[in-house]
């Protein structure tokens, strides 16, 4: 059974990461973005409320992000454990995430944050053409500098639990990925 954060700035490559370790450590991989899409397209009442706070140009608040995944988490597929991506995003979402697992037994087995340079994330985001309207390297200078301002904090409370692991974020997939493997086992 393994809990596992991946961590790390827009474009740092978690998703791709979390891909392959779910299919390698076989732990189903919960994306906050993803879940957040799906009610949004399923017009569920979580995804309306979602997505007016997003057409606003919001974050979306604490509470709702804790609810949604909490609400995910208590599904049986995650009994054996979860790779989770784009959460907890600020300290209040890590006690509640924290929280929600030590009532449930369970706990964080790994924080893995990806590093890469700023230089490499703004080239790799202006050039995976995801077609953002806010992709110009000032908007996305600026999704950086937001994310530092916002997320180191987390970052900073799962060093105090001697739960972070630093992955060197740049070269092949594949040499990520045995970063990851090596951090992890």
């Amino acid at each position: 059974m393994m809990n596992i954060i991946i961590f790390g700035p827009p474009g740092a490559g978690k998703g791709t990461q979390a891909e392959k370790m779910q299919k390698h450590f076989n732990i189903p991989h919960l994306s906050t973005g993803n879940i957040f899409r799906e009610n949004i397209k399923n017009e569920t009442p979580l995804g309306k409320k979602v997505k007016s706070i997003l057409d606003a140009g919001n974050l979306v608040p604490d509470e709702t992000v804790v609810d949604l995944v909490k609400d995910e988490l208590s599904k049986p597929k995650y009994d054996k454990g979860v790779i989770l991506d784009g959460f907890p995003r600020t300290v209040a979402q890590a006690e509640a995430l924290d929280s929600f697992f030590e009532e449930n037994g369970k706990k964080i087995d790994a924080f893995l944050t990806l590093t890469v340079p700023e230089e490499e994330l703004i080239n790799r985001i202006l050039s995976r053409g995801e077609g953002r309207s806010d992709d110009t390297p000032e908007k996305v200078k600026n999704r950086l500098s937001v994310y530092q301002k916002e997320t180191a904090p987390v970052l900073n409370y799962y060093k105090e639990k001697g739960a972070v692991k630093e992955i060197d974020g740049v070269g092949s997939i594949e040499e990520i990925f045995d970063r990851i493997k090596d951090a992890v086992s």
